[in-house]
């Protein structure tokens, strides 16, 4: 008798595992935006020249900027050391969004679609930083001359992907 309890714990326990493990599905959405990302840089850095700007529509502007900092270019003057300090931030975020994926049931659609693509828009923008040592921003939105600051295909999915977090929690996710 007490064979089949163990047995029977055994399969509840990698079912459980199993369901929990099911959010690891969505890593294919953060695979797209890495690509997305770095397909996209490739292109502006082989058509623009540091500084110059191709107009596409009255609004938005593709240059190329070399960003060293973060958000904003905060930190940008801080002198490099900011590069590794940015690299091991996002190392650490990326660790704690694949656990929090594993955590999350198999049913859940709100959240893993949220934490997959902030973790590859961070992934993307690591890797610009250590090929080259700064993110490539490439899209600039503008006003007349009020200029949001640049940004790239990996900041979009971040920034989605942190609205979603938060519309999400208004929502109700499966168990």
């Amino acid at each position: 008798m007490r064979h089949d309890r163990t047995e029977t714990a055994v399969a509840g326990s990698e079912s459980r595992r199993e369901e929990r493990r099911g959010a690891f599905r969505w890593l294919w959405c953060s695979l797209a935006v890495i690509i997305a990302d770095q397909v996209t840089k490739i292109a502006v850095v082989a058509g623009l020249g540091p500084g110059s700007s191709v107009e596409l529509i009255p609004t938005l502007d593709l240059v190329l900027v070399y960003n060293t900092g973060a958000a904003f270019s905060f930190l940008s003057t801080a002198g490099g050391w900011q590069r590794w300090f940015f690299i091991g931030i996002a190392v650490v975020v990326c660790g704690f969004i694949l656990h929090w994926m594993r955590e999350l049931p198999r049913r859940a659609r709100w959240y893993p679609l949220a934490l997959a693509l902030i973790l590859g828009g961070a992934v993307g923008n690591v890797i610009d930083r250590v090929r080259i040592g700064a993110v490539v921003d490439f899209i600039d939105f503008h006003v007349g001359d009020w200029h949001w600051p640049a940004f790239n295909v990996a900041d979009s999915a971040i920034c989605v992907g942190a609205a979603l977090l938060v519309l999400g929690t208004f929502r109700r996710e499966p168990d």
